[in-house]
């Protein structure tokens, strides 16, 4: 249990301060600082509950740790309940957190940084290419995840690595879909927003987990004794 409440907080502490800080000071802050808010939230988490859950914070990387071998089916389904969860507190903070804001004028006005595609996207990416983008974002992002925390002396670095691969991922992602790469984190803000999000949101579950697949099955064959 221990380990899924970490899950959760560290989710939670992600989606605020990634999609908040896009939300709230997008313009701002613009596409790279919104990739470290992102970036910067996952290495702060790492140093934090990483010897406790292995801060995954992120369904995709869940499932790449379990084609690897190094989660059991319970856990999976446990991590990607917690962290679902986490990610839905994190967007009902920043809803609470911009409605308590008269200037802000409300979450609807902001936004709450959802992933989109066709006229929710900044340059117009249709649905095949989001698809696209996202599996490849999502494989690079847990790929290098799987690779970087296999080895126990990476321990001290791991958490910088990982943060900066969400980070670049981000730069690129952001004007094409808004960057997923984590079903959970797409999924929150579609919840509350509803309409164009909620009907588009299944791209940035499907993709990411496809991507994932694609990454923690080529892990483990390149890693493999056996070839």
């Amino acid at each position: 249990m221990k380990r899924y409440i970490s899950e959760l907080i560290g989710t939670m502490v992600l989606v605020l301060f990634g999609c908040g800080s896009a939300a709230i000071a997008g313009p701002i802050l613009g596409i790279v600082g919104i990739a470290l808010a992102f970036g910067l939230s996952i290495v702060a988490m790492a140093y934090v509950i990483g010897d406790i859950s292995g801060c995954h914070l992120n369904p995709a990387v869940s499932i790449g740790m379990w084609i690897d071998g190094r989660m059991e089916t319970k856990d999976l389904i446990s991590y990607i309940v917690f962290q679902c969860i986490g990610a839905i507190i994190g967007i009902a903070l920043l809803v609470v957190i911009i409605n308590s804001s008269p200037i802000l004028g409300g979450y609807a006005a902001t936004g709450l940084y959802p992933n989109g595609f066709g006229p929710a996207s900044a340059v117009g990416l249709d649905a095949v290419g989001a698809i696209i983008v996202e599996i490849i974002l999502t494989f690079v992002f847990v790929f290098t995840f799987l690779g970087v925390t296999k080895k126990v002396e990476n321990a001290g670095i791991a958490g910088i690595v990982i943060g900066l691969t969400l980070a670049f991922v981000h730069i690129m992602g952001i004007p094409l879909t808004g960057t997923s790469v984590n079903p959970a984190r797409s999924l929150a803000p579609a919840l509350f927003l509803g309409g164009e999000a909620l009907n588009q949101v299944w791209v940035f579950i499907l993709a990411p987990v496809v991507g994932a697949v694609i990454a923690g099955l080529l892990y483990k064959g390149l890693t493999s004794e056996d070839i």
